[in-house]
């Protein structure tokens, strides 16, 4: 079982777009289903996070290197999953992050640019450079919808990817209509079907569906990982962690 991740301290630089603690833990989980492929297993990973997490974007580079050791990869469908750290979030690109989390945690904000230093040295480690000084306070939940379309065209890695190095690396707006559109069109996307997306209410129940799963799987934290509806891994884990979780499926165990 992995162990509990170091930084609880830190986890509350989530708190930059959210109100809310969270802790991390393996668990067993319910409803387990399994396919197989003619050598390996099939195996189907479900990852709920929110764009706006720090530590989703470091838990899903060790999740890569992981994937990429596997030798079963191929056999391995990820899907993403939507989760709002704090649903009510209002985008307002004139907040300073920084000073907005020194405001709600009540610390000083040398105290605040210390946290942010942590967590990006953190994510530098997994080859991600953090620029969480100009991330732009938004609310993600049309982000989500845009990541949900991604399924649909098979793009949804790519637009993981989009989304996520737009929000830490690039400081854009991602609840922008408009650097949604360019977001979508650079990960793959058909600019027609981004736009009549955004133009309406598209995948918003989709984008709800997968937060009610994720109460009724009493995740409290993001990011988690589902394995086959059977195992759980919860946070910024190490590449071995889910590693070892891969192979043992991979085993049939």
């Amino acid at each position: 079982m992995p162990k509990h991740f170091a930084y609880r301290n830190l986890l509350t630089l989530c708190l930059l777009f959210a109100g809310l603690t969270r802790s991390f833990v393996q668990t067993t989980m319910p409803d387990a289903t399994s396919s197989s492929t003619q050598t390996y297993p099939r195996i189907t990973v479900e990852i709920w996070s929110d764009i706006l997490c720090p530590f989703c974007y470091i838990g899903k580079r060790q999740f890569e290197a992981a994937l990429a050791r596997y030798p079963g990869r191929d056999s391995v469908e990820v899907v993403w999953r939507s989760f709002q750290l704090d649903p009510t979030l209002q985008t307002d690109p004139s907040k300073n992050p920084l000073r907005s989390l020194a405001e709600r945690k009540g610390w000083s904000e040398a105290q605040t640019r210390d946290i942010m230093a942590h967590v990006t040295n953190m994510a530098r480690g997994v080859g991600l450079e953090y620029h969480l000084d100009r991330s732009v306070v938004a609310n993600s939940f049309d982000a989500h919808r845009l990541l949900q379309l991604g399924r649909r065209h098979s793009r949804q890695s790519e637009v993981k990817e989009r989304l996520m190095a737009a929000y830490f690396t690039e400081g854009k707006n991602i609840a922008d209509p408009a650097m949604l559109q360019a977001i979508g069109e650079a990960a793959g996307l058909p600019a027609d079907a981004v736009r009549a997306m955004l133009q309406s209410d598209a995948y918003a129940q989709e984008v709800r569906e997968d937060i009610a799963q994720a109460e009724r799987f009493q995740i409290t934290g993001v990011p988690f990982f589902v394995f086959n509806r059977r195992r759980g891994v919860s946070g910024a884990q190490g590449a071995e962690a889910f590693l070892g979780v891969l192979q043992e499926l991979g085993q049939g165990k």
